[in-house]
């Protein structure tokens, strides 16, 4: 029996599985790239990397605002190859109910001197679930490490 539809993103960089991995896992660079659009702002960056740690991030995108955050466990990791974690929106209960359940996985793969990210969300609704009251989700980690190869 299937279990449904995968969403499967895949992504070429031109960088090291090392930065690569710490555009996903690292504080201080998560923080130079975690928002939704070039306007909005990262207003916070928990990351406890480690099986069943759990991480936190924030956006918002002015200061007027409340800033959307969502949080999660990670029920995996695997330095620099790879990385489950489980993906919850905070605050609006129809996006915590929306969100609860969801994991992503992501694998980094050599790719000649690049690496490929494969992401695949799913859980309680393919993982497309987006930030509470209508914010767009971040864009890939892409600005901040390298320009996808090719492009």
């Amino acid at each position: 029996m299937s279990e449904g539809p995968v969403l499967r993103l895949e992504r070429t960089f031109d960088a090291p599985l090392e930065e690569v991995f710490a555009a996903w896992t690292s504080p201080e660079v998560l923080r130079r790239w975690w928002a939704a659009g070039p306007r909005w702002e990262c207003t916070g960056t928990e990351v406890d990397l480690r099986v069943g740690g759990r991480h936190r991030l924030g956006m918002r995108e002015s200061p007027e605002q409340p800033p959307y955050v969502v949080g999660g466990e990670y029920p995996e990791v695997d330095p620099p190859a790879r990385l489950v974690y489980t993906w919850t929106w905070e605050g609006d209960p129809g996006s915590e109910e929306g969100s609860r359940d969801s994991i992503v996985t992501v694998r980094l793969l050599p790719a000649g001197s690049g690496t490929t990210v494969e992401l695949v969300p799913g859980g309680a609704r393919v993982g497309l679930t987006g930030p509470p009251r209508g914010g767009r989700p971040p864009p890939a980690p892409g600005a901040v490490i390298a320009s996808p190869v090719g492009r």
